[in-house]
């Protein structure tokens, strides 16, 4: 029930009702509406800016729940970067020096992704920075686990040729020299018997009547088989793959041809005094993903440990070779 409102009538002493007029009712109910809405609008800005409602405090906290989550799970990939790169360290250093495979560079293992950028639509965002860094590396731990898991596939298909590698490795004397007395003249600086000056010797020498069998040192292929009257003389280049080839020099005879297959211990030729030779033997190299290597290492199948220190120890002489 409405309050009713009175006044005091000086003229007949007494007290009157107040009656609004229509036009004054209206503009009560408009001032006093207005200030409803004001005040209702200004609660709601302060509620709006100072509290949180319902359903702001919930994504709020799953806002911070998912960063939380980011940062941990960028710790995490911190720590499976350190386990990759012990594999990878493991893989170039061991495992790929066992089966005498060449490392992966670290411009393949590390390489990016070039061209447009791949996190643009990450970008905008108040966690933009940790989602695009955790992103990345991701991206990077996914590609190096590729080429990790490439090599390994690698690694898996040497082990199962290992016996067919360890069979094609030069692993025995080029001709029989049991008590090692046959070994002349070993790698490095040498006299040369014709020029008398100091040159690199890039093989060993085996002295030999000639017509003394010589062997092939390892399973392969013949690369080459060439004749001639000056340097190597008649002689014989075998591949053996894996980046090893053996070359047979100063032959009397040959009885291979270039693409035949031979095994380790099959006789390819004769020793012989051609080329530049001055006297009957047998030059005999090995070589290495094209480089020139010391053969005294490549007769672990004839030698014992004796007989090795032995044959390093004579080849090590600087006496003068036989070519």
């Amino acid at each position: 029930m409405a309050k009713i409102k009175y006044y005091y009538d000086k003229n007949s002493l007494s007290y009157k009702r107040i009656k609004l007029s229509p036009l004054n009712k209206l503009k009560k109910i408009i001032y006093f509406s207005g200030f409803v809405t004001l005040t209702s609008f200004l609660l709601i800005i302060i509620f709006f800016n100072f509290f949180d409602s319902p359903k702001e405090k919930k994504l709020k906290s799953e806002i911070y729940n998912l960063t939380e989550q980011y940062k941990l799970i960028d710790e995490k990939f911190n720590q499976v970067e350190l386990v990759l790169d012990d594999l990878q360290n493991r893989d170039d250093n061991i495992y790929r020096v066992i089966f005498e495979a060449e490392p992966i560079a670290s411009s393949i293992r590390k390489a990016g992704y070039g061209g447009v950028n791949r996190y643009k639509e990450l970008e905008g965002y108040n966690n933009s920075d940790l989602i695009i860094q955790t992103t990345k590396k991701i991206d990077q731990i996914s590609k190096q686990m590729y080429i990790q898991s490439k090599s390994f596939d690698e690694i898996v298909d040497l082990a199962k040729n290992k016996t067919k590698m360890l069979a094609s490795i030069p692993a025995i004397q080029p001709v029989s020299n049991k008590d090692l007395s046959r070994m002349a003249s070993g790698f490095g600086y040498r006299i040369h018997p014709i020029y008398k000056t100091r040159r690199l010797h890039a093989g060993m020498d085996f002295s030999a009547k000639t017509g003394t069998p010589i062997y092939a040192t390892g399973d392969g292929k013949v690369f080459k088989v060439s004749k001639t009257r000056k340097g190597y003389g008649n002689y014989v280049v075998i591949d053996h793959g894996y980046g090893y080839k053996t070359l047979y020099a100063h032959m009397s005879k040959f009885i291979v041809k270039k693409g035949q297959s031979v095994k380790r211990g099959e006789t390819i030729g004769f020793v012989g005094n051609t080329g530049t030779s001055v006297a009957p033997h047998l030059h005999y190299e090995v070589h290495k993903n094209g480089r020139k290597i010391d053969p005294v290492n490549f007769y672990y199948n004839d030698l014992n440990a004796e007989e090795y220190e032995k044959m390093r120890i004579i080849s090590s002489q600087s006496n003068q070779s036989f070519d």
